[in-house]
């Protein structure tokens, strides 16, 4: 037990999981309203709308990856938050008022929904990438696995609280609370000690943005980690689509759907809890939980009442954490530390940015056939992700049949990652590549991807 929350022992890293935790709340309440908003008050249950809206509030920060990236790992991140909590509660408290007054509406929420976002693109990579900075990279697995938990228990408390104060107070004073909550946030970045931080590695030749891109290309387990997380973000994690609509089929109201959203959360904080017990992050277990998460999906598309449907979702949402806490925590731990917040970003846009790509979709298929067929969808992505990751275990090398017992396989986690080395083509007439085998997790990554660096030879 005391190995879980190990991160906590740290003053930094506590006051920022206290803060995180009450922001979050008030994020969960504000995410309950919004959808509820667009669903049921600016439109006639259409979740077209609503998933132009989640489109719209998730699609910058695939647009600004590189730029966002860059910042992040340029800027002073505790200094960047402060700059981006700050707009994301200033634009929800105008976002209430014009709820009160009843002034909202669908092409205005569209219009907020992006502002959101491009707050977000900037506010998620740094956020990311300031756990690294807040405690040593032995404890980095666990402070992510500590985060998703506090993100969850928000989960868990903020849809089912909001959905209920919807039906007492109505829609615009969830936003309202929601911008008080930063408060919270913006004392713990006040309050920390900045001499108790890690040190952070200053950029060399690691500027370009660009690098961020090649760093991921040249990385197989990355690539196949990012198409999984990819594939069910976009089609698998619409829960806001999938929940309210189902909601409306069992003939429920907001309080339903907030419900669904708090039995969604008790399954992540297991999944969150469970992740923080592992000592490293492992790419096994992403594929895994992509399959379980596919598996539960479409069993709970065939739920015949609202409390079967319910307890299903607890399984989806265990599943769903623990592959994104897992994939947030392998990417944080084997990273080159010059470009983490570039790999951070890049991570952020494949999950944010993946919406823009499915929500729509799913969106449409819920309006036109039932939300029912359009969780199976996002069933299938989940065993499609599983099959391609499986794919990979086995071509990588690192499943295979065991010596010790016949019909079993095994998996090698300790074989070392092929990294691609490519030469510039305006230096040479021909490409070259190359490859430099890296120990995951541990070893110098950095020194690894550069093998030339300092002493001026070239390839």
């Amino acid at each position: 037990m005391k190995a879980m929350f190990r991160s906590l022992g740290l003053f930094n890293y506590r006051v920022w999981f206290i803060g995180a935790l009450i922001s979050n709340i008030g994020g969960w309440m504000q995410a309950t309203a919004q959808d509820w908003v667009v669903l049921t008050e600016l439109t006639h249950n259409d979740a077209t709308a609503m998933g132009v809206t989640m489109a719209l509030q998730f699609g910058p920060p695939l647009v600004l990856v590189s730029i966002t990236g860059w910042v992040a790992d340029h800027f002073d991140r505790r200094k960047l938050l402060m700059c981006t909590q700050s707009a994301l509660g200033l634009l929800a408290i105008t976002v209430g008022i014009l709820l009160l007054t009843h002034v909202m509406t669908l092409p205005m929420m569209w219009t907020f929904a992006g502002l959101f976002g491009v707050a977000n693109a900037f506010d998620s990579p740094a956020r990311q990438a300031f756990v690294s900075d807040v405690v040593s990279r032995e404890n980095a697995a666990n402070a992510v696995a500590l985060n998703s938990a506090s993100f969850n228990t928000a989960r868990l408390i903020g849809p089912a609280v909001g959905g209920v104060m919807i039906v007492l107070v109505g829609t615009g004073w969830m936003f309202i609370v929601n911008a008080a909550t930063f408060v919270a946030m913006l004392i713990a970045l006040s309050i920390m000690r900045t001499d108790e931080l890690q040190p952070r590695v200053k950029a060399t030749d690691a500027t370009r943005l660009a690098d961020g891109f090649r760093y991921v290309a040249r990385r197989n387990d990355l690539i196949v980690l990012f198409v999984i997380v990819f594939l069910i973000g976009a089609f698998g994690m619409n829960f806001a689509i999938f929940a309210s609509t189902m909601a409306l089929e069992f003939g429920l109201k907001a309080d339903g759907y907030g419900a669904l959203s708090s039995l969604l959360a008790i399954g992540s904080l297991a999944g969150a809890l469970m992740a923080a017990r592992r000592e490293r992050a492992r790419i096994r277990v992403v594929i895994y939980a992509a399959g379980g998460f596919g598996l539960a999906s479409l069993v709970s598309s065939l739920m015949p009442v609202y409390w079967m449907y319910g307890a299903m979702v607890v399984f989806v949402g265990y599943a769903t954490v623990s592959m994104l806490t897992t994939a947030n925590g392998y990417v944080q731990t084997t990273t080159d530390s010059q470009l983490r917040g570039r790999v951070l970003a890049l991570y952020m846009a494949v999950i944010m940015g993946s919406t823009p790509v499915g929500a729509p979709i799913v969106g449409w298929v819920a309006t036109a056939f039932g939300p029912r067929l359009a969780i199976q969808v996002g069933g299938t992505a989940g065993i499609v992700s599983c099959i391609i990751g499986a794919v990979w275990l086995v071509t990588s090398g690192r499943m295979h049949r065991s010596t010790e017992r016949r019909f079993a396989l095994v998996i090698d986690e300790t074989r070392p990652i092929r990294v691609v080395e490519r030469i510039a083509p305006e230096e040479f007439s021909d490409e070259i590549a190359q490859t430099t085998p890296i120990k995951l997790p541990g070893g110098d990554l950095d020194a690894a991807l550069h093998p030339h660096r300092g002493d001026g030879a070239r390839p």
